[in-house]
């Protein structure tokens, strides 16, 4: 046995799955119709597990035998090239997670104080019903349960000195699939109103199920602020009648920002909140009409619309999405997130300026499956100053 060559082949098949993985989380960054990605996910999930074999029964155990001493420049063209996309591959690999490990903390943020809540706990059994992939649930390990709150503290440069403690409390991407049980998000809403704050915010992704849309009264319906609730709606939302979504938001009294902007007058200074649901529904907010010393606040379900907050001067963004891939890895992260820019955003706090993007992990998923990579609820705590 050449173990030289077979550890080769063994990185190539993982920088073969790193191609598959960087396509589809790609796919997913963009507005395609679900019945597609149902397909393409398909063959992602039968081309990671049938490749390395047909590698090993194709070239180290036949053809060139690389298993027995063969060599790589014995391969047919065809391996070769593809082979060699695979190395490609294997750099990428090893990029994201360098980028990973030495990610620091941002020099934006003053303070952190979190606490995980074993939610399960409190409700004396785990929340659970016959539901969607119900099977992950009990995959050994699973956080889908352990929710980390925390109160996280900013110092950001264009925040007036006359809103120093500005807060806002961010939710996000609830799916409500009828897997974790409506006591799950009853509870966490009760975390939530515990948390007073000058504002608060939902990014997005609320419905999987249109029947569960009763959720909303107990749960959201519960919480309020005195500048108000607003929210946004996700790519899952616009799976869904989004309109009937909308309308039982804002019958509860929350605040569709969707495509628009709105001014909120605060101590003396003015909030100019935007929301942004491209590229599944809708368009950008204008703020080229609000005032030119408004703090702007943009809600964008993806991060991935960081380039045009940039351009147009936004100064915080509050996203979801990306659920912080769900599944973190030790050493190399999280491999799956459905962005144009792969794993870059999962989760945690970016500063580009004049944006401040903060992207959270989210509050549950579609899939019941949480490692390393707890849900997450968060009050932002803004100070002003450079």
């Amino acid at each position: 046995m050449d173990w030289g060559n077979l550890t080769i082949l063994m990185l190539l098949a993982a920088g073969h799955a790193e191609l598959l993985v960087m396509v589809i989380n790609r796919l997913h960054g963009h507005a395609l119709e679900e019945d597609r990605l149902h397909y393409v996910r398909h063959f992602h999930e039968v081309a990671i597990v049938v490749f390395p074999m047909a590698l090993l029964w194709y070239v180290g155990l036949n053809g060139p035998q690389l298993l027995f001493g063969g060599r790589f420049i014995d391969l047919a063209f065809g391996w070769k090239i593809y082979l060699g996309l695979c190395a490609v591959g294997v750099v990428g690999l090893v990029i994201s997670a360098v980028r990973w490990n030495l990610q620091h903390r941002p020099r934006t943020l003053v303070a952190n104080h979190s606490q995980t809540i074993d939610i399960a706990q409190r409700l004396g059994s785990r929340p659970l019903a016959d539901g969607p992939y119900r099977y992950l649930a009990n995959v050994p390990g699973n956080e889908i349960f352990q929710l980390e709150v925390s109160d996280k503290t900013y110092r950001l440069p264009n925040l007036p000195a006359e809103w120093d403690g500005f807060s806002i409390l961010h939710l996000t991407d609830l799916h409500y699939t009828g897997t974790i049980q409506r006591s799950f998000f009853e509870e966490v809403a009760k975390i939530a109103r515990d948390m007073p704050a000058d504002l608060v915010v939902m990014t997005g992704d609320l419905i999987d199920d249109e029947r569960l849309i009763d959720w909303l009264p107990t749960t959201l319906g519960c919480l309020d602020a005195p500048l108000g609730c607003w929210f946004i709606l996700g790519n899952h939302d616009w799976r869904l009648d989004s309109d009937k979504i909308r309308k039982a938001m804002t019958d509860l009294g929350w605040k569709d920002i969707a495509s628009r902007t709105a001014e909120i007058e605060h101590n003396d200074h003015t909030l100019a909140i935007g929301g942004s649901e491209v590229p599944w529904m809708g368009r950008h907010p204008d703020f080229s009409e609000t005032p030119d010393d408004a703090f702007r606040l943009l809600l964008s379900h993806t991060p991935d619309n960081l380039p045009w907050a940039k351009r147009n001067g936004v100064d915080l963004m509050l996203s979801g999405h990306n659920h912080g891939g769900q599944v973190v890895i030790p050493i190399l992260g999280p491999v799956y997130a459905p962005s144009v820019n792969g794993v870059r955003h999962a989760s945690g706090a970016f500063w580009e300026p004049p944006t401040q993007l903060i992207v959270s992990r989210g509050v549950s998923g579609k899939h019941p499956l949480r490692l390393n990579c707890k849900p997450e609820l968060t009050r932002l705590i803004l100070r002003a100053g450079a």
